[in-house]
């Protein structure tokens, strides 16, 4: 009898000189590269994503404070996924299989059902798109409201970007974000965001983490000029990983753990639609009508 492995079945995409590995188990990117260069994080498929590492976060992005949100004056619970802080963390799909409903040697769509369950009443389908391109990396989200009435959510992704074989703390980090959230002990929001300008969490122009260590929502995404959000993770020689996203991904987590394994110091950096316990603050919640689909993308390409 096989194994399957804890990610469930492995599906490899591939344009020119980029790779990508995806994961049935939360359709997950497990591995991105392009001329042999790893630009994201990896681990074995026979391990669970190590702090989260290239999951996609539906239908909400970080943290619900002890679970508890209310839709239409009912209280909702869910469970704690996050119980040293006695939180709801990162949405439902991370741990389902999702279906593979179309597949080419440079994309693969798959799809899943967030059916109604304690603490979510709703159900809602959701799809996501990987494509490869000369471009890099598109990942796509899409979410349908299959319930009978408005459904707020929220998206985000999990990805820990690095620059090749750069050592992270070699490495310089640029954020589009001129405000950061200020948070508890919980990693809860405790008031309005606050400019970054001046401060040891201002990254705007690129440069190295230092001694900063983070698990920061930071918000105000400022476009460039071609209108998508970006931030970047750059090796000393200005190679490395561009991360982009539509302007809707107005906010991004920034995370610094200094023990994943086989590489030591990594950095998260995930866009995501609203901020922390935004199912409670209504902050940024995106909303469907019934039968309303929403779509939205970001991605990844060498620099």
């Amino acid at each position: 009898m096989s194994i399957r492995p804890v990610t469930g079945t492995q599906f490899e995409i591939a344009h020119g000189s980029s790779r990508c590995v995806l994961t049935e188990v939360g359709a997950a990117i497990r591995v991105f590269e392009v001329d042999g260069r790893p630009l994201l994080e990896t681990y074995p498929e026979d391990v669970l994503p190590p702090y989260g590492s290239g999951t996609q976060l539906v239908p909400w992005a970080n943290r619900v404070a002890d679970g508890r949100w209310s839709l239409d004056g009912e209280p909702q619970q869910l469970a704690l996924t996050e119980p040293r802080r006695h939180n709801a963390i990162h949405g439902l799909t991370r741990t389902v299989s999702w279906e593979v409903r179309e597949r080419t040697t440079s994309s693969i769509l798959f799809a899943t059902t967030v059916n109604p369950q304690p603490g979510w009443p709703v159900a809602l389908a959701a799809t996501l798109a990987y494509a490869l391109s000369d471009d890099g990396l598109t990942v796509t989200y899409g979410v349908e409201n299959l319930g009978d009435r408005p459904t707020p959510f929220g998206v985000g992704a999990h990805p820990f970007p690095r620059a090749g074989h750069a050592r992270t703390e070699d490495c310089l980090i640029r954020l589009a974000a001129e405000t950061r959230l200020p948070v508890d002990d919980r990693l809860l929001p405790t008031g309005p965001p606050v400019p970054v300008a001046g401060t040891d969490h201002d990254f705007r122009v690129p440069r190295p983490l230092g001694a900063t260590r983070l698990d920061t929502a930071f918000g105000g995404c400022r476009p460039g000029a071609d209108g998508l959000v970006h931030h970047q993770v750059l090796a000393p020689d200005g190679t490395g990983v561009d991360i982009w996203a539509e302007p809707v991904f107005g906010w991004v987590q920034v995370f610094t753990p200094d023990d994943y394994p086989g590489r030591g110091l990594a950095v998260a950096i995930e866009p995501v639609t609203s901020p922390p316990d935004a199912l409670n603050s209504g902050t940024d919640l995106l909303t469907l009508a019934p039968g309303e689909r929403w779509t939205g993308s970001w991605g990844l390409r060498s620099v």
